[in-house]
């Protein structure tokens, strides 16, 4: 068993619809750190799936429902620190904004 540390979301702005950000193409993933920063001037929102290969985004997989960020608030979503994606499952994000929330996240890749 190989294990890679990753940055498996590099630093991006979070779309305003349901986005595939990341997708653990022939490994398993460990989330180790997922962070939002709101670097806008009003409150914004985001929310995060992770998804088995097999589904889609939607109530049973979601992680993180519609997260208030402040203006300039960073969080790091300790709700997803430690889980694991399968073989292709991907995460998903949707920010109730466009153009306000930053994110990036970093991980161990299992194959």
């Amino acid at each position: 068993m190989a294990v890679t540390i990753s940055n498996i979301i590099p630093a991006k702005t979070a779309e305003n619809s349901q986005t595939t950000q990341y997708t653990s193409n022939g490994v398993q993933t460990i989330i180790d750190k997922f962070t939002a920063t709101n670097y806008s001037a009003n409150a914004a929102t985001i929310s995060v799936n992770l998804i088995t290969a097999a589904g889609s985004a939607g109530n049973d997989n979601l992680i993180v429902k519609t997260k208030t960020l402040q203006p300039a608030e960073t969080y790091t979503f300790p709700e997803l620190v430690g889980h694991v994606l399968p073989v292709n499952g991907f995460i998903s994000t949707i920010a109730g904004t466009a153009s306000a929330i930053n994110i990036r996240a970093s991980g161990r890749l299992v194959s």
